[in-house]
């Protein structure tokens, strides 16, 4: 399974390269390159039998090949094929190459799109195939066909598969017996070779059932093999019950906790005293109040002796969080300092002396916090807050400048149930679904780039009236691929016509970090009425004087990040208005921003972007460190997920499992997985 895939015969050095920008680069992974979709060519149509507008396959010789240049920079290829029913034209445009690959009396195997025009049968750039009259492997079966490129075709990749199965590859089983048994799996061989192969669909849907549990079981095993050992690496600290210090803190909150906040604040306060050390994830919506729970959990580790850390994404939430626990904290005589990378080298110094010392009960700080000089002298709490900047390695290294302290991972984008079984399998989760009494909803609205004028004129006025309002954009600068908006243009546009008597700002991911800060300092404090940003405004930015947000090109941002940025606007006692401009006529697209009017429930929307968009996109927001899926689809396959996962539950306190799994474990999460398996 791990001989170079360029040892196989037809590949060498160049096909190599060219199977390495497919990610396959042994025998194993080419084992693993798993078809996108299957053509049943068993029982192929005739040219007179196919519909107009659905996708076919059908076999046919090549009758004539043709170019047309009907205008300057267009060239259209025709194809003439035919069968003993009737013909039909194959189309490409400006693809002159496909001219010179087919020749009268070529058999080609062809799927795609259906047109009838006029009594003529028309194929669009369709996916072609030659094939010889001896074929048994591209035709006369059910046939995969693979994610491939230009250079790499799929009789290459068929012929190329076929012969490492031929070659029997040293497929060795992977799961228990017991697993596969109590399951009712096929074996690991005859799941590859059907997935690739199959006889009939009968069997491809065992072969697909087996390979994508394999995957998820594996999955799971790793987060639940990583909790445990995170459980059992020696005893954890214990927290003591509620203290008079936590009991002041409760009573000096301005407000009430809502049920949900309380419901959490008892299961982290339940962990912490617990001699197993916590690992949790508490996951709510922007301005649902998980700032506060991870403030009394703060006050808890103080209380009983400890030191607590936080370590947030940006510097501006970083100051905002430090001044918030202040406010509400140094009453209590609780010691709390700021850690950043704009500190100057002398007070950075006084404070990594006092955090050593323990002379600093809480430390608020970016990724500075993981520093090698940063040491604690007796740490107890370590909260991570917007997880989803960090990876599982920047969390381990905060943790690890404890002995066995609480952890607390924050989110303000909720997840649905599949993916955080997925991402977060390693933690207990807890979610914060109510919102606190008082906020007004935000009004939001779906419109035209037509209504531009009048959406900024109201921006205007809103400004006028003492409000602040953000612009965002989905470009930085222009780009000649995406038609959006780039938030540098828009800025000088904006300014010097509807907004050129308000004082306005610009801020994006290409500025560095300082000028940044200033940009944002200067927007909270009042000075900049109206941010043109991209979305880095999406994190750690709280001004609750903000009554608009116009999103630009809304429909080239998913349904998560939408409700982050919504998340901006509605945090002061005004209306708050959030306007997406869209001039998609998708309909995919259009029913996606009409949900963001109907609802402002994160969990709601993050189960409906799940749907719509597939867990592709979820993907992008995962910690790093987790391997890909190459087969399951978690939306798919969630019954699949959760026999996998109480396999997993099972397999990881038995010895024998683990013994079984830790070569693939530590195949798939890498080097972590391989020093654990040490300890």
């Amino acid at each position: 399974m791990n001989t170079p895939v360029q040892y196989l015969k037809g590949v060498g050095p160049q096909k190599a390269a060219l199977l390495a920008k497919l990610n396959i680069t042994t025998v194993g992974q080419l084992l693993e390159h798993y078809p996108r979709r299957y053509e049943d060519r068993s029982q192929l149509k005739q040219i007179i039998e196919v519909a107009d507008g659905q996708v076919e396959t059908f076999c046919a010789v090549v009758i004539s090949v043709e170019e047309v240049k009907p205008r300057r920079g267009l060239v259209i290829t025709k194809v003439r094929v035919s069968d003993q029913s009737g013909d039909a034209e194959l189309v490409w445009f400006n693809q002159p190459y496909f001219k010179k690959m087919y020749k009268a009396g070529m058999k080609l195997i062809i799927s795609g799109k259906v047109e009838r025009r006029f009594r003529q049968i028309q194929v669009m750039t369709p996916e072609v195939e030659p094939i010889s009259q001896t074929d048994t492997l591209h035709t006369g079966r059910i046939v995969p066909v693979y994610p491939s490129s230009e250079n790499i075709n799929q009789q290459f990749l068929r012929s190329l598969i076929k012969q490492a199965l031929d070659g029997k590859a040293q497929l060795i089983e992977n799961l228990p017996t017991d697993v596969i048994d109590r399951h009712q799996l096929l074996d690991r061989m005859s799941a590859i070779e059907n997935i690739h192969f199959p006889d009939n669909m009968t069997i491809l849907s065992a072969a697909r059932k087996r390979l994508v549990f394999e995957e998820l079981y594996y999955l799971q095993s790793g987060l639940l093999f990583l909790k445990k050992k995170h459980q059992h690496n020696g005893i954890g600290i214990k927290h003591g019950p509620d203290g008079n210090l936590l009991f002041q803190a409760e009573k000096n909150l301005p407000f009430s906790l809502t049920a949900d906040q309380k419901q959490t604040l008892r299961e982290i306060k339940n962990d912490m005293e617990d001699t197993i050390p916590m690992q949790r994830l508490l996951q709510g919506d922007v301005g649902s109040g998980k700032t506060v729970v991870a403030a009394l959990a703060l006050v808890k580790t103080v209380e009983n002796g400890y030191q607590g850390a936080m370590m947030v994404p940006t510097e501006i939430l970083a100051e905002q969080h430090f001044h918030t626990l202040s406010r509400m904290l140094a009453p209590l005589g609780i010691r709390i300092v700021l850690l950043t990378g704009s500190l100057t080298k002398r007070i950075r110094k006084e404070v990594l002396e006092r955090l050593n010392t323990g002379l600093v009960d809480i430390i608020i700080g970016t990724h500075a916090l993981i520093q090698e000089d940063v040491a604690f002298q007796h740490l107890g709490l370590v909260i991570t807050d917007e997880q989803h900047r960090f990876g599982v390695n920047q969390r381990a290294l905060l943790q690890a400048k404890g002995n066995m302290p609480d952890v607390l991972v924050m989110t303000a984008t909720p997840i649905p149930r599949t993916m955080a079984l997925t991402v977060y399998g390693d933690l207990d989760v807890s979610s914060i679904r109510q919102m606190p009494p008082g906020r007004k909803p935000i009004k939001t609205y779906v419109a035209s780039t037509d209504m531009q004028e009048r959406i900024y004129n109201f921006v205007l006025r809103e400004v006028q009236a003492g409000r602040q309002a953000y612009i965002v954009c989905p470009l930085v600068e222009e780009s000649v691929k995406l038609e959006a908006q780039s938030a540098t243009q828009l800025y000088e546009q904006l300014r010097q016509t509807i907004f050129r008597t308000v004082a306005c700002g610009l801020v994006h991911g290409k500025l560095k970090p300082q000028e940044k800060d200033q940009v944002m300092q200067a927007f909270h404090q009042s000075d900049i009425k109206v941010l043109i940003a991209t979305t880095v405004i999406e994190v750690g930015v709280n001004v609750p004087n903000a009554t608009v947000m116009v999103i630009e090109g809304a429909d080239r941002f998913g349904l998560a990040q939408l409700h982050q940025l919504r998340g901006r606007i509605g945090r002061g006692q005004h209306q708050s208005y959030c306007i997406l401009l869209s001039d998609s006529k998708n309909p995919d697209t259009k029913e996606r921003l009409e949900i963001m009017t109907q609802t402002s429930d994160g969990f709601v929307l993050a189960e409906k972007d799940l749907l719509l968009r597939g867990p592709g996109q979820f993907f992008g927001i995962r910690q790093h460190g987790l391997p890909d899926l190459k087969i399951a689809d978690i939306v798919r396959d969630i019954e699949i997920l959760l026999e996998a996962r109480k396999a997993a539950l099972q397999s990881v306190s038995i010895p024998e499992h683990i013994t079984l799994l830790r070569p693939g474990l530590t195949a798939k999460f890498g080097e972590q997985f391989r020093l654990m398996f040490c300890n």
